[in-house]
């Protein structure tokens, strides 16, 4: 099965490598959709720490054969990604669970069922997250 994780990755941490070593525990074919750094400052109404190159890099860096397309919210591209990839499943951190995920990437509930897609939240990394990276090196 091919599944994708769509985020930002900023700043590239353990949990975000156990997410996608679990997605290659699911399926045969790994995508990510990596967010622009124009989407995330957007989004987050600040700037991503890395660059998008930066993060790019780092994934590749550990998992080389996994597929890194360009998403920007702007172009409806997480659709676009995940309709060229041929995912049959979104796979994200049990954190955005109670959080609008499908509305965010700019999906709906009728689209991901028409195309056969489902969402997989699979368990969060406690203790560790790319903001409390941040604020430990804005504190010091």
């Amino acid at each position: 099965m091919r599944v994708i994780s769509l985020g930002s990755f900023d700043v590239m941490h353990r949990g975000h490598v156990l997410l996608i070593k679990k997605c290659f525990e699911i399926g045969s074919w790994v995508g990510i959709g990596l967010n622009t750094d124009g989407f995330y400052a957007k989004y987050r109404g600040y700037k991503p720490v890395m660059t998008y190159k930066e993060r790019y890099d780092a994934i590749k860096a550990i998992f080389p054969e996994v597929r890194i397309s360009e998403n920007d919210q702007r172009d409806g591209s997480a659709k676009r990604i995940i309709a060229q990839t041929g995912a049959k499943l979104i796979v994200v951190g049990s954190d955005w669970a109670r959080k609008d995920y499908v509305g965010q990437l700019g999906l709906n509930w009728d689209w991901l069922d028409s195309k056969g897609i489902g969402i997989c939240y699979v368990n969060y990394t406690k203790n560790i997250s790319s903001s409390e990276i941040k604020n430990r090196c804005l504190s010091r």
